[in-house]
């Protein structure tokens, strides 16, 4: 209906999509849906390329992205209406890539509307969530919430007795739209991590880097370049302070960790992961000679993340572990909750390094030279 909404106005633009071909075919889908609407109007169906064409010019056209690179199927259009079903199916780079189509004539009075909409998990469940959910309203992004109860058209104790053949977690996402609903990682829980408003003042502070300067680029999904401070306090209780995060040029990169270390201030010594070979030398060299003033080790790993990882985990569900209060809790618990496993694993490493520093423990050894 808001693809459909300005189809008498000449040159506008519409497109629906949906991960893949056969889920805009399935009866009672989208274009199932258009068909039972359109036919025996003006509008004419051209199957080659998936569009309805009304007697404005206006279209409405019904496309799919089943691999990273079908984005840019779609290079190129005019586009004044996008439409995704089921969003948490995409990634984020398909979601945002589209923007760059999102655009109209001068003068014209058409608006520009993306529309979206989704159940909660699925592959994009971390970042559909962060977008509407946390940034939200905020970002100008309204999420407008509806449970299966909504629908005054639905046979609800048939879909019900449907719903309780689920398991726990994908009911309470699909029957109350629930979006903190998700199984626990092998490792981590979110429920272990008490969040508590101030950092004690106690607290002997590590910021440990997690190295990745790459950025996103067609049909990949690259790592993050994470930075966690973390605290102890005499009472033997740690406290992630903060966790910077972002993904872009080695340049970015290089900003970001120094804002950040002159942030944190002299006293928070910093740590970052040692890749092996020259280049890993290299890289640490570069970071002394960038951070001249502060304390810096590199660090070489050893062990496998997961193994790292263990001492941090037993520390966690014993509740030894705090969050401070800030906007990075949520992207951090959907990644710790998710490990190991997850699509990212870069703070629970970040969080890893930093544990073995302040603790000796967890794999790691200090380069002092």
């Amino acid at each position: 209906m808001g693809a459909l909404q300005y189809a008498d106005t000449p040159g506008y633009a519409a497109l629906l999509l949906r991960r893949t071909y056969a889920d805009l075919a399935q009866p009672g889908a989208l274009m199932s849906r258009a068909q039972e609407w359109l036919s025996g109007t003006q509008a004419r169906w051209r199957d080659e390329n998936k569009t309805w064409r009304f007697p404005s010019g206006a279209t409405l056209t019904f496309g799919y992205m089943e691999s990273e690179d079908d984005k840019y199927r779609y290079q190129g259009l005019q586009l004044q209406f996008i439409g995704w079903d089921e969003l948490t199916q995409f990634t984020e780079f398909q979601y945002r890539f589209l923007f760059g189509w999102l655009r109209r004539l001068q003068g014209a009075d058409v608006p520009l509307r993306v529309r979206a909409t989704s159940n909660p998990g699925g592959r994009g469940h971390d970042w559909v969530k962060q977008r509407f959910l946390v940034e939200g309203i905020r970002e100008g992004r309204p999420f407008i919430p509806a449970k299966f109860s909504d629908n005054p058209y639905l046979d609800q104790q048939a879909y019900e007795h449907s719903l309780a053949q689920l398991d726990p977690i994908t009911r309470r996402q699909i029957k109350e739209g629930d979006w903190t609903a998700r199984a626990g990682g092998s490792k981590f829980r979110r429920e272990w991590f008490e969040v508590v408003d101030a950092l004690p003042a106690d607290c002997r502070l590590v910021r440990f880097w997690d190295l990745a300067a790459t950025e996103p680029k067609r049909g990949s999904d690259p790592d993050w370049t994470a930075g966690c401070k973390l605290g102890l306090s005499k009472s033997a209780t740690l406290y992630i302070a903060d966790m910077r995060r972002m993904r872009g040029t080695p340049q970015a990169v290089e900003s970001l960790i120094k804002q950040t270390a002159e942030v944190d201030g002299k006293p928070v010594a910093i740590h970052m992961e040692q890749e092996p070979g020259s280049s890993g030398v290299n890289t640490i060299a570069y970071y002394r000679r960038l951070l001249m003033g502060w304390t810096f080790y590199g660090k070489p790993s050893t062990g496998s993340k997961e193994e790292r990882a263990n001492p941090v985990s037993s520390q966690a569900e014993a509740g030894n572990i705090k969050l401070v209060r800030g906007p990075w809790i949520g992207a951090f618990l959907d990644e710790i909750e998710g490990f190991p496993g997850g699509a990212h694993e870069d703070q629970a490493d970040a969080l890893s390094g930093a544990f073995g520093v302040l603790t000796g423990r967890g794999g790691w050894r200090i380069l002092n030279d």
